[in-house]
């Protein structure tokens, strides 16, 4: 296509972050198969800059690369999501705690800043856009921690279950607790306590678990009925 051969490099990033969203937000569903063809008709782009999104995809772990099958939107078992929540509250409990003590004040101007845009984003009730600065939220405390292996650590983990703390906030009560602690984060750091920001930052990634195990299971629960009934 003219747009490929113009520029490349915007094009197939732009067709990463678009299918990177569309497998965050449910919109392919876990243990669906990506179809090069039809994704490449939908995005209006060449199958190329698709393959290379799949692989970036898979190298992130949204995506399986399975023989015989090709690509499959990753689904994990109840088990791996609470194994993988709990890993990643001991890494941001880690980071919120160096954080604290590292934080630049123009990274907490910066914070705050996307802390009212998120907010205003709660008020209108748009998950998509709150779900990006809630993401820029949590990388920039990350990187204010200042050890890239941490951050490395952090981005590997947390691109497993990014799609489930997606949905984490599409229930409305859960989604108000989440909000109430992102601004308990910023007053913590804002205060250098960084044994506060420990504990707030690990219990808002326990809190996540809990509401998507609760998800999970109420999604399985149909299944099982279904199984017993035949």
């Amino acid at each position: 296509m003219a747009t490929e051969a113009a520029n490349p490099h915007n094009l197939h990033e732009a067709t990463f972050q678009k299918l990177r969203s569309l497998l965050v937000e449910g919109k392919i569903a876990p243990g669906s198969k990506l179809n090069e063809r039809e994704l490449a008709e939908s995005l209006h782009v060449s199958r190329t800059p698709i393959r290379e999104a799949i692989r970036r995809l898979a190298a992130d772990g949204l995506v399986e690369l399975i023989a015989n099958r090709g690509a499959i939107a990753v689904q994990l078992s109840i088990e791996d999501v609470i194994h993988t929540f709990n890993v990643i509250a001991d890494l941001e409990g880690f980071s919120g705690e160096l954080a604290a003590k590292n934080i630049s004040d123009a990274t907490l101007s910066e914070l705050a800043a996307l802390q009212y845009e998120m907010m205003a984003a709660y008020a209108r009730r748009d998950l998509s856009s709150y779900y990006r600065l809630n993401l820029r939220i949590h990388h920039l405390i990350n990187q204010a921690a200042n050890n890239p292996v941490l951050s490395k650590l952090f981005t590997q983990v947390n691109a497993r279950i990014e799609a489930l703390r997606f949905r984490s906030n599409q229930d409305g009560v859960k989604w108000e607790k989440a909000v109430e602690e992102h601004q308990e984060m910023l007053n913590a750091l804002q205060a250098r306590d960084s044994a506060r920001m420990r504990k707030i930052m690990i219990q808002h990634v326990h809190n996540k678990r809990d509401v998507v195990v609760q998800l999970l299971k109420a999604e399985a629960l149909p299944t099982v009925v279904a199984e017993t009934i035949k």
